[in-house]
């Protein structure tokens, strides 16, 4: 019987609990049902072994955190974004998470990642390893859009580009590209 292969997945901004959020252009009901979708898609995806980094804004004003994050399958390490200082004091951050960070570098055995919650333009071995970053959600109204959609090399986690779910790296790279042709 042929083992099956451990996959990395990443994964930004789900902000579980955190009603405002549909009103930037989320297609939920209600929080309890965008909270249900992102958990049932994330585990739909991940198994027991895989390791899913996630780049920030996990939760904000979220009722239960740790219902959510008992529910979540894969070894999981927080890069911590601008919005998770609201819930990590309230858990034992070492019951679910293999690491908690405020940036990651990273090896996958084929490439060099950079993980921060924010998108950076440059960083260590740019020319040769990729940028992953959260925080922008699939806004580009900022005057720094441009920039990041000219490097092929830097790479929007955030469920809002990558279909409310945990992605691979070559998910990643596709959605990302797409994103970019569709919003010049």
């Amino acid at each position: 019987m042929a083992r099956e292969q451990k996959k990395i997945f990443f994964i930004s901004d789900t902000h579980f609990g955190h009603e405002n959020v549909l009103k930037f252009g989320r297609q939920f009901s209600s929080i309890e049902e965008m909270n249900e979708t992102l958990i049932r898609n994330w585990n739909e995806r991940v198994s027991g072994n895989d390791t899913v980094y996630i780049l920030g804004d996990m939760f904000f004003r979220a009722a239960d955190v740790e219902g959510v994050l008992s529910r979540l399958k894969g070894k999981k390490h927080l890069i911590l974004g601008n919005h998770d200082g609201s819930w990590i004091n309230k858990v034992d951050l070492s019951q679910y998470f293999q690491s908690v960070s405020n940036m990651l570098e990273i090896s996958d055995g084929q490439r060099g990642m950079t993980l921060c919650h924010y998108p950076l333009l440059t960083w260590k071995r740019a020319k040769k390893s990729y940028m992953i970053h959260g925080h922008l959600h699939d806004d580009t109204s900022d005057d720094f859009w441009p920039l990041i959609r000219a490097r092929e090399r830097v790479l929007n986690a955030g469920v809002d580009i990558n279909g409310m779910k945990p992605v691979t790296f070559d998910e990643l790279v596709e959605n990302n590209r797409l994103f970019k042709e569709a919003h010049p």
